[in-house]
């Protein structure tokens, strides 16, 4: 081993003592059981649900205090417990309103806070759990929670250290730490299958969750790659993005969330459209604003606009990258202007919506002096928005489009695939990507498209690639033959609106198929899986989560409420943990956010372990063993005289 790396270790170890005592620990660790990951996707920016699912461990919490208090607390205490701990500031402040936050009430809450803490930490070891510990209080912590026998009084002890939290009012953060340590314990680990953005209220709030979040990663979905190509400076994905964000009347989202400027956008399209209906655009509205309320008419004006406006550039994209095999999709090229007819696949089709006040027919795809204009405000929106830079660092830095973990292999939407089960290729200046090196290709790609401070041909075509990854055909994160968004506002045949999803939709249900996926990535196929979400999975039609038998894992059900009609559930989680695989399929979205502590979801089995895995049996116990490792190579290197033992005093464990 190089000696300069042995030399940077003898830092931290400075003696054989110092050396044996850590791999003793290292080997204690490996020994302890796997922490429990839980996988969610596919959430669309629905905060309420989302937040609730994980602070309370998909309703795992609930699962343990009703193990621990089965016959000492009726289920309503259970379930303001429960309650607590998932939202201690919304309990805590109708505890305090009402008068109820009594110095007894407050013992006994931290007692039983400690009790339910103690009970589901068991299986952790000490210095894991105190990791977890804000920094502040975690001497007190640890009193609670590591007590012993004896003939200490420490029910008195307890009492004093009460008495001492509310003499100084600290009574609400030191129990609302309490509850987010027992909720981080819960939630070992955090996979998130892409998908954060688009459709509902809140994708900001869950980015500000998962960033308050100890060990999480993320897979990159369409959506989320459509915001990170805005804010890399894609002009088309900053106008997609603005247009699905009014199409779902998010506008807290788009201007409290990330403080994008609409008011432009309401000027332009208040101008051009003031007199048009917009009938074919008006808003979904799941949600209602709270802080942004803008009339449905309005929007939908503003929704048309800049949707024109995302389909001129659009053209423009799509003609400077004809290796992107996409000239099909120059919408505004397609239409007959005078006759106001659609043409597809050599068939004419009359446009709904005729009015077109921008565009001019002999140059359907140019900008208007008032839209260039407008997309100037609209970049600059964009590329001075602090929760935006802040979020899609976060997204680069917890991010891939593919991660391998614990045998199981996580990526958003699929890996493309010929009729025939072969890989897809796509050919970039002559090279060929496909399988692997295509998911690893796209990576290097977005990260140029972001982090390049450069104006290079090639810095711009890795922005505009950005575009290509939400909606072309052969992107993974993607995978459909086109995404009609045109056709659904103006075509009323159905047949041309139709999106035919890549073949690795239907020949991933194939065990041999899913085999041949793990060979590519490395992974052992007789114990491995597939864990993606994209696709949601319509439980009402007969449809199941589980596929290829038990390899492959949609976990896509529908969290989101655009697509609750469609799958018939209201998503899933998948645990892992070191007894088995579960799916948690949860049934009542708005029992999910109102339920007061009482819900728990519908809990699967779909695959039990051989034996109950250890931290050895994980890639943590890889790289504990790796650690072990070296430091046996330091060890040497100390007895053979090759480095020299630095003496310590003999305290805090030298």
């Amino acid at each position: 081993m190089d000696q300069r790396y042995l030399q940077l270790l003898a830092e931290h170890y400075p003696n054989r003592r110092v050396v044996r005592g850590q791999m003793l620990h290292l080997q204690t660790k490996l020994k302890m059981p796997k922490g429990t990951e839980y996988f969610f996707s596919d959430l669309h920016g629905e905060d309420g649900a989302f937040i609730h699912l994980l602070r309370s461990a998909s309703g795992n919490i609930r699962t343990k205090i009703r193990e621990l208090y089965r016959n000492m607390l009726p289920e309503k205490e259970q379930n303001q417990l429960a309650n607590l701990i998932y939202d201690p500031a919304k309990v805590l402040g109708l505890l305090r309103k009402s008068g109820r936050e009594t110095e007894e009430w407050i013992r006994i809450t931290i007692v039983r806070l400690a009790e339910v803490c103690r009970y589901i930490s068991s299986k952790y070891s000490r210095d894991e759990i105190i990791s977890k510990m804000p920094a502040e209080y975690a001497p007190i912590l640890n009193e609670f929670l590591y007590n012993g026998p004896g003939d200490f009084n420490r029910e008195n002890f307890y009492n004093d250290i009460v008495a001492y939290i509310i003499k100084d009012d600290l009574q609400e953060d030191f129990i609302s730490a309490f509850c987010f340590l027992i909720q981080k314990i819960c939630v070992n680990h955090l996979h998130i299958i892409g998908d954060i953005f688009d459709r509902g209220k809140g994708p900001h709030r869950i980015m500000e969750e998962l960033i308050d979040f100890d060990q999480v990663d993320l897979q990159w979905g369409n959506h989320d790659i459509q915001w990170m190509g805005a804010a890399a400076g894609n002009k088309v994905c900053m106008c997609s993005v603005l247009r699905v964000g009014i199409s779902y009347n998010n506008f807290d989202a788009l201007e409290d969330g990330y403080g994008f400027n609409l008011r432009a956008l309401t000027n332009f399209a208040t101008d051009f459209y003031g007199d048009d209906p917009c009938d074919r655009f008006m808003p979904h509205v799941l949600d209602e604003n709270k802080y942004d309320l803008v009339d449905n008419q309005l929007a939908a004006r503003m929704h048309k606009a800049i949707a024109v406006l995302q389909f001129k550039l659009e053209g423009q994209l799509l003609e400077r990258h004809p290796e992107y095999q996409m000239g099909d999709r120059v919408v505004l090229k397609k239409v007959d202007w005078e006759r106001k007819v659609y043409s597809h696949e050599g068939k004419e089709y009359p446009l709904l919506d005729t009015n077109f006040p921008t565009i001019d027919p002999k140059d359907p795809l140019a900008l208007t002096q008032q839209e260039e204009e407008l997309m100037n405000v609209i970049e600059a929106s964009f590329l001075h928005s602090e929760p935006l830079k802040r979020h899609i660092s976060f997204l680069y830095s917890h991010g891939g489009t593919y991660l391998t973990v614990n045998s199981n292999l996580l990526f958003h939407g699929c890996i493309p695939m010929e009729a025939d089960g072969s890989f897809m290729s796509i050919n970039i200046r002559g090279k060929k990507y496909s399988g692997k090196s295509l998911m690893d290709y796209v990576a290097e790609q977005m990260v140029k498209a972001y982090f390049s401070e450069g104006d290079t041909e090639a810095d711009r075509e890795a922005r505009d690639f950005m575009w290509y990854l939400w909606c072309g055909p052969k992107s993974p994160m993607f995978g459909k033959s086109q995404m009609a968004t045109f056709e659904n506002y103006f075509v009323a045949e159905k047949s041309v609106r139709k999106e035919v999803y890549n073949a690795y939709y239907q020949l991933s249900d194939n065990e041999e198929v899913c085999d041949r996926i793990f060979a590519e990535f490395g992974l052992n196929p007789q114990i491995s899986h597939i864990i993606n979400g994209h696709v949601p999975v319509k439980i009402k039609d007969g449809e199941t989560p589980v596929k290829a038998n038990g390899k492959l894992f949609v976990i896509d059900g529908g969290i989101s409420k655009a697509y609750q009609p469609k799958t018939g559930i209201n998503g899933y989680t998948l645990i892992f943990n070191s007894h088995h695989l579960a799916l948690a399929e949860h049934t009542n979205f708005s029992q999910i956010e109102n339920d007061m502590g009482a819900y728990t979801p519908n809990i699967q089995v779909v695959e039990v372990m051989p034996h109950r895995l250890t931290i050895e049996d994980t890639d943590k116990g890889k790289q504990l063993r790796t650690r072990a490792e070296d430091l046996a190579k330091l060890l040497e290197a100390y007895e053979k005289g090759i480095l020299k033992e630095r003496l310590m005093p003999f305290r805090n464990g030298y």
